[in-house]
């Protein structure tokens, strides 16, 4: 009777051991990026990126252009302190004229991207997804750093309850008696926040990419149904956090922003036509918009984590006098598939491997808005429309001062 008791206990601890050691093994794959495809060139940084292809000229301006945020303050129609009272810094309040070319900006794209030329479904998705959801496209657990938790007093309550290795008496006495501070003071791990999944804890999305994709997951496609095509016109939420100190003014790198993304899932066979036709749509906008820009195949050493192949759009900034991001086409191969069980039925009927994902910017409104606001300034400080927007922005053809 006595072995068998001891035999109980060890089992027990063994299996804990187990889920454990699963645990941090599961933890350290999920830390490893994807391979880059053979094309790929290979260099330390973004210096080593390659210009793919440029379309357009810089335009002509005889007078010193200005950046978008001197514009938009001096029309009355940009506001960083307003913001900074509302949320701090990172953010924008946007008004009148600006705030209608942003939306505008939104239509056209949403519009472009869903005609049959372009062929993407329109998709709204939820703005808060689930752990595993944020594991499928790869921003869990590498860079939870740079993401926003969505917490509820019980959520911390029970976070503080699965971290503590005590009864749960004890652990709603420091929770709910004495406060969640106190039960993290208990667990530094817990203040310090270690990655484990959790089923009831949430994220605010970083990019609409991450529910697009992960409407696939645990899903087998039948191959009929690929290339299946979406896009979505969100808000997106990043902390970040590894960009201190860069781009502090202005709209550029904010915690919250808009972005229209398309999302392609296909078949092994058809996800590099896809990828070269996803970069077309993208550019099409900006080609609507009259705005010059560049194509640029990112080198290993500026590729995004899941990436297996990735083409940038840089649009030229006259204000800043150099080119700035506006989308990011990538092509993720079955890495993200893998993270998701997405598979697909060849029409033989047989399940015949994991999906290719891919996914784009079509493109980033907001860095939309300060293309156009600086491309389409004026020697006094006003902003022409773009013929394209006119249908969007209500008859109004030149956006001036406020009063």
């Amino acid at each position: 009777m006595s072995e068998v008791a001891e035999a109980k206990e060890s089992i027990a601890r063994l299996e804990n051991e187990v889920k454990e050691s699963e645990a941090d093994l599961k933890e350290f794959l999920a830390g490893i990026p994807n391979i880059p495809a053979d094309d790929v060139p290979i260099r330390d940084d973004e210096t080593g990126n390659e210009e793919y292809r440029r379309h357009g000229e810089r335009p002509s301006l005889n007078f010193t252009p200005k950046q978008h945020f001197d514009l938009g303050e001096a029309l009355g129609l940009m506001d960083f302190e307003a913001a900074a009272k509302l949320s701090g810094a990172r953010f924008v309040v946007l008004k009148g004229a600006l705030a209608r070319m942003e939306r505008a900006l939104s239509q056209l794209f949403l519009d472009t991207h869903t005609d049959p030329k372009h062929g993407y479904t329109e998709v709204n998705p939820p703005l808060i997804v689930r752990d595993e959801v944020m594991i499928g496209t790869a921003q869990l657990p590498k860079f939870s750093a740079d993401q926003y938790r969505v917490e509820t007093e019980d959520d911390q309550i029970r976070q503080a309850y699965e971290n503590f290795e005590l009864d749960r008496n004890a652990v709603l006495d420091f929770a709910e008696k004495r406060g969640i501070e106190a039960a993290r003071a208990e667990k530094k791990e817990v203040l310090g926040f270690v990655y484990r999944p959790n089923p009831f804890r949430r994220w605010m999305i970083p990019t609409a990419e991450v529910p697009l994709t992960n409407l696939v997951r645990e899903d087998i496609v039948d191959e009929t149904k690929l290339p299946m095509r979406m896009t979505a016109n969100t808000p997106c939420f990043r902390a970040e956090a590894g960009a201190a100190g860069k781009d502090t003014r202005g709209m550029l790198r904010q915690h919250q922003f808009t972005k229209v993304e398309l999302v392609s899932i296909t078949t092994p066979e058809q996800s590099k036509d896809e990828h070269e036709r996803m970069l077309t749509c993208a550019e099409e906008v900006l080609k609507k918009l009259g705005l010059h820009y560049r194509v640029m195949t990112l080198c290993t050493g500026d590729m995004g984590f899941a990436s297996q192949k990735t083409y940038d759009i840089e649009v030229w900034m006259p204000g800043q006098n150099t080119y700035r991001e506006i989308s990011s086409c990538s092509n993720c191969g079955e890495f993200q598939a893998r993270r998701m069980n997405a598979r697909y039925r060849n029409k033989q009927g047989k399940v015949a491997g994991h999906v290719h994902t891919l996914n784009g910017s079509g493109v980033a409104v907001g860095r939309a808005l300060i293309a156009v606001m600086e491309n389409y300034q004026e020697a006094d400080g006003s902003i022409a429309v773009p013929d394209a927007l006119l249908p969007y922005m209500g008859g109004l053809k030149k956006i001036t001062k406020v009063g």
